[in-house]
């Protein structure tokens, strides 16, 4: 072989190296196979700090992760992606966005590399009906998202894309186009909002921090009612949480954080399980509680 063939073949072979990565990282993010139905999560985040904290409510995540069934795919609904109009995430490596202020070096160093799914993206705007769903290249995760998903799977060897929150339309709107979702837990996708269901930054009892399971009058008043309307299949009420009084009100001062619960609700079946868990308040005006529907 002279040194012509010999170059030749190096290029060919390098070629066909990056042409196996990208068939692989392909198959990767080819999550749209048919599946047995997957749960859906609304997973109570809390502070980013949850992220490299350890705690009961991370030791819940990881449990969780190792029980359900490992998912083709997840598609997020994040308390902290507002948009005016829909998107979904549709690059192949989205981004850790750091998306907070003030909190120490070693959790802006944190990354998760999940690969994206364009794939993905496009399959959740077919099904969407209800308005036209753009293909985002910008965002990535935010905190939201892969604070709580790296607890479920740590290596982020699982697809994951987000879909914003239409700041501009009603508690309504946004449980009948999560309905529309409904198709992808038979195509192997995990479907998980993030937020949480009692959160009043500006009401925090700070000299509260560190004390377990405290809760303002009004804050506890509000998670029993949400979940007493949890588990008796009530979502009207949950759809109408400004009519529920002051509690309430109180406990969703702006809906971003509350609305994924509404996505989680939306694609529950009449006969499918609901289980709580993390069930508990911090600094007063702060709910973790999780919800699981299926299994």
């Amino acid at each position: 072989m002279n040194r012509k063939q010999f170059v030749q073949s190096l290029a060919l072979i390098s070629i066909g190296g990056i042409a196996m990565k990208l068939k692989e990282l392909k198959k990767l993010v080819s999550p749209l196979k048919g599946t047995p139905k997957m749960p859906v999560l609304f997973l109570g985040h809390g502070s980013p700090m949850n992220a490299i904290e350890e705690n009961e409510f991370v030791a819940s995540f990881r449990k969780l992760g190792q029980t359900i069934q490992k998912p083709n795919a997840i598609l997020c609904i994040s308390a902290h992606w507002e948009t005016r109009g829909t998107y979904v995430t549709a690059m192949d490596l989205p981004r850790t966005i750091h998306d907070f202020g003030g909190f120490p070096k070693e959790l802006f160093e944190v990354q998760y590399p999940a690969p994206g799914s364009p794939e993905l993206a496009e399959e959740t705007a077919k099904v969407i009906t209800k308005t036209e769903v753009g293909m985002d290249q910008h965002w990535g995760l935010d905190h939201g998202a892969w604070s709580v998903i790296k607890h479920l799977y740590p290596n982020a060897d699982i697809p994951v894309i987000q879909m914003s929150l239409d700041r501009g339309k009603s508690p309504q709107y946004h449980y009948e186009l999560a309905q529309e979702l409904s198709v992808l837990r038979e195509k192997g996708v995990l479907i998980i909002g993030s937020g949480n269901i009692v959160h009043n930054l500006r009401m925090i009892a700070w000299d509260k921090m560190n004390e377990d399971n405290y809760g303002y009058d009004w804050a506890i008043e509000a998670n029993e009612g949400m979940k007493g309307f949890l588990t008796d299949g009530n979502h009207q009420a949950l759809i109408d949480f400004r009519s529920q009084g002051k509690p309430f009100q109180l406990s969703i001062p702006t809906p971003e954080h509350y609305l994924p619960l509404l996505y989680t609700l939306a694609l529950k079946e009449e006969k499918e399980p609901l289980k709580l868990f993390n069930d508990k308040l911090l600094a007063g005006s702060i709910a973790m509680t999780s919800v699981q529907i299926g299994g």
